[in-house]
């Protein structure tokens, strides 16, 4: 088996995945006929993202490996095949979401001192059931309150690789707005937070008027 075999190989295995491969399962594809090394497989893997460069359908590589999809430029048109609408999230879940992904590890306490409310364990549960955030530990201090960070899904939802290309945050912002907004990018601007019984906006969690978080869409 040549190169130019290897390469269609891994093309369409990668075209007719369900879910991101990583370098170590494309291998796999070849253990019976020959052992193609992983250097190879990324080599070959860049060569067809250079392929498709430009194209309706780009492959990128995130957290948990490698995978088409639709450019970004095309994903909300070809978004309209599946009739069903997207989950959509209120401002605290969003915000919520941006400070663990910025300040992780964190604790509720941590990101209740940010943004200045009460963190509701549903808002929680609802990161955690979309796989989002999870448990990574506790923090070591009286009652030993649970530490949260995010999850590949989480990065793969984003087309990230690593953290390190979050978008940088602006110094110059409050530390809500700034640490919101990356996650918010892209989307219309969240409405703002709901008043509390007394008036004033400072202790009561947001309106679930919600935003989508934009993800493009995969060939499988």
């Amino acid at each position: 088996m040549n190169t130019s075999d290897v390469k269609r190989v891994l093309e369409g295995a990668l075209l007719c995945a369900a879910r991101p491969l990583t370098v170590g399962e494309l291998r796999q594809l070849f253990a019976d006929d020959v052992d193609v090394a992983p250097d190879t497989i990324r080599a070959l893997l860049e060569s067809l993202q250079a392929d498709w460069k430009g194209r309706s359908v780009e492959l990128v590589a995130l957290a948990s490996g490698w995978r088409f999809q639709s450019a970004a430029d095309v994903a909300r048109f070809v978004a309209r095949m599946n009739p069903e609408k997207p989950p959509r999230y209120s401002r605290a879940v969003m915000e919520t979401l941006a400070i663990i992904a910025y300040r992780q590890p964190v604790t509720r306490g941590d990101i209740e001192e940010i943004r200045g409310v009460t963190v509701s364990s549903q808002i929680i549960k609802t990161l955690e059931e979309r796989g989002w955030i999870d448990q990574i530990g506790v923090k070591d201090v009286p009652g030993r309150p649970a530490l949260f960070g995010t999850t590949r899904q989480f990065l793969d939802d984003l087309s990230l690789r690593s953290l390190t290309e979050l978008p940088s945050l602006d110094a110059d912002a409050s530390p809500v707005t700034a640490i919101a907004a990356p996650i918010f990018a892209d989307q219309t601007e969240p409405a703002p937070d709901a008043p509390d019984a007394a008036g004033s906006p400072g202790n009561a969690e947001p309106a679930e008027v919600s935003e989508p978080l934009a993800n493009p869409v995969t060939t499988a």
